[in-house]
């Protein structure tokens, strides 16, 4: 039987050194002998040979249409992920699209009180109101705009104390944690000595105010110590903000005829005590008057007895 087993052992290693190649499927072959082959010389040109192995026998590639806006569209499509207001929760953004709405109406009452009044000096009448009422609306204005802005820098400046007493963020560490504290005190000490300047000089530094305390937020939300879609909530709010008070420097820029250069400190504290001593100059001859009305009817009266008193005798 020994001599039997060499054949088998040489068929089974055949068998399993073979490739696929190597064994042929006659039936298949007969039946593609069996086809007809056709000629299709439409098929046949000076780039049939030449095609692409991954395209159909002598077919030309379909030019893709370019669209010319895609790379404009991709941008904007960038901008709207980016700046999206889904994430800013609801709340928050009601409430700081209201904050805002002071500046709008002060930026925008500035700028119709610069036009009226400048209508007012080439027509001789204004619109709605004559120039000294225009007058007294800018001037009405000026604190009104100058002081909210500071109240709204301090209260960026405190989000931060909130953050790290909420110990918002990655571990804290006494670095960080100053930078909160300062960024916190920085703001009121930039903000309320605004007050005291003159009106174009107030605007401008709250202007760079609050393109500084943007740029901290944003890096803060970028690093993890805000919440993720607070740098977008403050740059819609800084950008409303900001072109309100460009907004309001165009409109005062229009009228520095009539309201003059912009004056020092302490020329609104002078003005303001010459108004007072007017005031009570103005009191004191009231006064006098009074008086002296009073002494005149008192001498009426004296002479009306002493008249009364003769006619007896």
């Amino acid at each position: 039987m020994s001599l039997y087993k060499p054949a088998p052992n040489a068929l089974l290693r055949y068998a399993s050194t073979a490739t696929p190649g190597d064994h042929i499927d006659f039936k298949r072959e007969a039946k593609i002998g069996e086809k007809v082959m056709r000629a299709h010389p439409e098929r046949v040109s000076s780039e049939s040979t030449v095609h692409p192995l991954t395209h159909e026998v002598a077919t030309k590639d379909e030019e893709e249409d370019v669209d010319m806006m895609a790379g404009i569209k991709q941008d904007l499509k960038t901008i709207q992920n980016t700046f999206t207001l889904e994430e800013i929760p609801r709340n928050a953004l009601y409430l700081g699209a209201a904050g805002v709405l002071p500046y709008l109406a002060t930026s925008l009452s500035t700028v119709y009180l610069a036009w009226d009044l400048n209508h007012s000096a080439t027509h001789g009448v204004g619109v709605l109101l004559d120039a000294q009422t225009a007058l007294l609306g800018l001037q009405i204005l000026e604190p009104l705009q100058i002081g909210y802005g500071a109240v709204i820098i301090s209260f960026l400046g405190a989000i931060h104390w909130g953050m790290e007493w909420a110990n918002y963020g990655p571990p804290q560490n006494p670095g960080h944690s100053f930078t909160r504290y300062k960024l916190g005190v920085v703001a009121p000490a930039i903000a309320w000595p605004t007050i005291l300047m003159p009106v174009e000089y107030a605007l401008i530094s709250q202007f760079l105010a609050f393109i500084y305390l943007y740029f901290q937020d944003a890096r803060a939300s970028a690093r993890g110590f805000a919440p993720p879609w607070y740098g977008t909530y403050r740059f819609m709010l800084t950008f409303v903000v900001g072109a309100s008070l460009v907004v309001s420097l165009i409109g005062r820029g229009e009228i520095v005829e009539y309201t003059g250069h912009p004056s020092r400190p302490s020329d609104k504290l002078k003005a303001l005590r010459e108004s007072q001593m007017m005031y009570l100059e103005k009191e004191e001859e009231e006064r006098q008057r009074r008086i002296a009305e009073e002494d005149e009817e008192g001498g009426s009266e004296d002479e009306e007895k002493e008249e009364s008193s003769d006619e007896e005798e």
